[in-house]
């Protein structure tokens, strides 16, 4: 085989529609335009969302709020998730492994709920001022 052997298979290619060309094609004449009309004329459309003068749908409607996208790379754990995890050195891979974070997620942040008991040292993990204080109560540090 060699490139300029190279071929579609046959029939995966259609040969283009030639409108205007005579009325034995089928499309002569008007060439599937119709008859009269903006449409049918050369240069004659309207852009998207035109509804003829009428006041266009995306402006009757009410403006509405906007959920960043960013926000899918946002993770949170509780003291609880912490204490359950049963690691002394956690950081994002470890809680990936533990399933308590999405695999998307780049920034995780520990949220005061629950209770933790163990030391544990959190890296590259941020907490809020809550969680932070009760963290380091039971000894636990941040690095």
């Amino acid at each position: 085989m060699q490139i300029n052997n190279l071929k579609p298979a046959e029939g995966s290619k259609k040969a283009r529609r030639r409108v205007g060309r005579g009325i034995g094609s089928g499309l002569g004449k008007t060439a599937g335009r119709g008859h009269k009309g903006q449409k049918s004329r050369a240069g004659g459309f309207h852009k998207v969302g035109f509804e003829g003068g009428q006041m266009p749908l995306q402006r009757r409607l009410p403006k509405r709020g906007f959920k960043s996208q960013q926000l899918k790379y946002n993770g949170e754990i509780t003291l609880a998730e912490l204490e359950a995890l049963g690691v002394d050195e956690v950081d994002l891979l470890a809680l990936k492994a533990a399933g308590l974070v999405r695999q998307i997620v780049k920034n995780v942040k520990v949220v005061k709920s629950g209770e933790i008991t163990r030391k544990v040292t959190l890296k590259g993990i941020g907490a809020t001022a809550g969680a932070k204080a009760a963290i380091e109560a039971v000894g636990g540090t941040f690095a």
